[in-house]
């Protein structure tokens, strides 16, 4: 397979579908670079700061209870809005519609807000560990959907120490080939972006290329079932819950290793 190709696809209609959680944020927004930071702290601090890549729905309140839930593992989180305040959900018709204005170009949105994270998600997170962290601090960073790739990127320049994505898009070999450090994938059986396909191909890199990593396979959910599932089903909640769970011990495990 040629590098031009994708092993998980960039986000489709389905990624703009789920459901909204319960619950009240406890964060606050900071800048860093002129980029709006979500910054949730912990109660009992591990040491470590964990970087939030968001999916294509940015800041919204499923993914500060998520970057909170992290918080309470013990990391200080910090996640970047790099859609600067112009997440997909913004364009639906109304906020129970799951269809987009009629004006709204999904393609065009997403090459906007790609361009943009790829040229600043390296110089943000050099500045927020040089804002937040100290000379003994460890730091691992989480990616969902969109947020993927710079999981990749991170580990593969060697500025954190570990990294997890769930559900990723726009993933390519190179990605997997160039990783420098441990990766947690956390995946869903029924995914459009990362299939079955693309998955296998995915580890198989990884094992030729002697990589450290972990498959979390879960069966019977979806593409975005790590941050938009119905939280009533109860299985739905035990795997959003578990995916959280082994990212946070994954990153605490090889934080405190290295």
């Amino acid at each position: 397979m040629a590098d031009t190709e994708y092993l998980a696809k960039p986000p489709g209609a389905c990624c703009r579908e789920g459901h909204i959680h319960e619950g009240e944020p406890r964060g606050s927004i900071e800048t860093v670079l002129d980029i709006k930071t979500y910054v949730s702290k912990p109660s009992k601090p591990n040491g470590h700061i964990l970087f939030y890549f968001p999916d294509i729905w940015g800041f919204f309140k499923n993914g500060f209870l998520v970057m909170d839930a992290f918080a309470d593992a013990g990391f200080l989180v910090l996640g970047m809005d790099y859609f600067m305040g112009d997440p997909v959900w913004v364009h639906r018709k109304d906020d129970d519609d799951k269809e987009t204005e009629p004006d709204f170009s999904y393609e065009a949105w997403k090459i906007k807000h790609q361009k943009f994270a790829d040229a600043h998600v390296t110089y943000w997170v050099d500045a927020a560990k040089a804002k937040y962290g100290q000379a003994d601090t460890k730091y691992a960073c989480v990616g969902y959907c969109f947020g993927g790739p710079y999981v990749c990127n991170e580990l593969a320049r060697g500025s954190v120490q570990a990294g997890a994505f769930a559900h990723p898009a726009f993933l390519k070999e190179h990605h997997f080939r160039n990783i420098n450090g441990p990766l947690f994938l956390s995946c869903a059986e029924i995914d459009h972006s990362f299939n079955d396909e693309g998955r296998r191909k995915a580890v198989d890199i990884m094992v030729a290329e002697k990589k450290t990593f972990q498959v979390q396979l879960f069966s019977k959910v979806i593409h975005g079932f790590a941050l938009r599932c119905n939280l009533n089903d109860p299985y739905e909640r035990y795997v959003k819950e578990q995916s959280l769970k082994g990212i946070a011990e994954w990153c605490n495990f090889w934080l405190s290793k290295r």
